[in-house]
């Protein structure tokens, strides 16, 4: 469903349609205003097209760098699942290869049985 959502940028309204909270549009209308003063405060002579644009392209350049630790995150995660893998295979194959061994040492343990019953008749 659509949400319509009327906000107030740099003096100037905005209608905007989509399936976000309103809350959320209102908040990032908010983030965007502070910005966008920051920007003018900071120069006076900057117009609100420029501090726009110069925003626009500092929130380009943190959202390049928030997907490229994000892609870091999932590699680093990859890697663990797959090094998880290869451990558990490694455990299994430790497990049988234990079975294998208790299984030996009982056959061990009943032959000496067996020598020591022969040695007392």
């Amino acid at each position: 469903m659509l949400n319509r959502v009327k906000v107030m940028i740099c003096g100037k309204e905005y209608m905007l349609q989509t399936e976000e909270p309103p809350s959320y549009v209102y908040g990032l209308a908010k983030m965007l205003e502070k910005r966008l003063n920051d920007m003018c405060s900071g120069n006076s002579s900057i117009s609100p097209y420029s501090a726009a644009v110069m925003v626009a392209l500092s929130t380009l350049d943190d959202l390049s760098k928030a997907q490229g630790n994000v892609d870091n995150i999932r590699m680093q995660a990859k890697e663990y699942v797959d090094e998880a893998g290869k451990a558990r295979i490694e455990r299994d194959a430790a497990l049988k290869e234990i079975e294998v061994l208790k299984a030996k040492i009982e056959q061990l343990e009943s032959n000496q049985q067996l020598k020591k019953l022969k040695d007392s008749i």
